[in-house]
C-alpha cells in the first residue's frame, strides 16, 4: 500500500475500515440470500424469520455507513414485496 503523504495513520485506518466494511457487507449478503432461498422454497415461516434478521443486518450496515439509505430501503422493500407474494397468493 502506498500513501500520498508521509503520514501512516490514514492508510492504516482505511485498511481497518475496508476490512470492517467487507465483513458487514458479507453478513448482509448472506442474510439476504437466506431470505431469497426461503422465498424460493415457498417456506413462509422461515422467510419471515430470515427477513427479520436481514432487516436488522441491513439497518446495522446503514448505521455504520457501509450502505446508503436508499440501497437499504430498496433491498428491504423488494424482499418484503416478494415475501408478501408467497404469504398470500393473489386470486388470478
Amino acid at each position: 500500500m502506498t500513501a500520498h503523504s508521509k503520514g501512516a495513520k490514514r492508510p492504516r485506518q482505511n485498511e481497518k475500515h475496508r476490512l470492517r466494511n467487507k465483513a458487514v457487507r458479507t453478513t448482509v449478503r448472506s442474510a439476504v440470500k437466506r431470505v431469497v432461498e426461503a422465498i424460493g422454497g415457498k417456506d413462509v415461516e422461515a422467510a419471515v424469520k430470515a427477513l427479520k434478521l436481514a432487516i436488522s443486518k441491513l439497518d446495522h450496515a446503514y448505521s455504520k455507513g457501509v450502505m446508503t439509505r436508499g440501497t437499504t430501503a430498496r433491498t428491504i422493500s423488494r424482499l418484503s414485496r416478494q415475501l408478501a407474494k408467497i404469504a398470500k397468493p393473489s386470486k388470478a
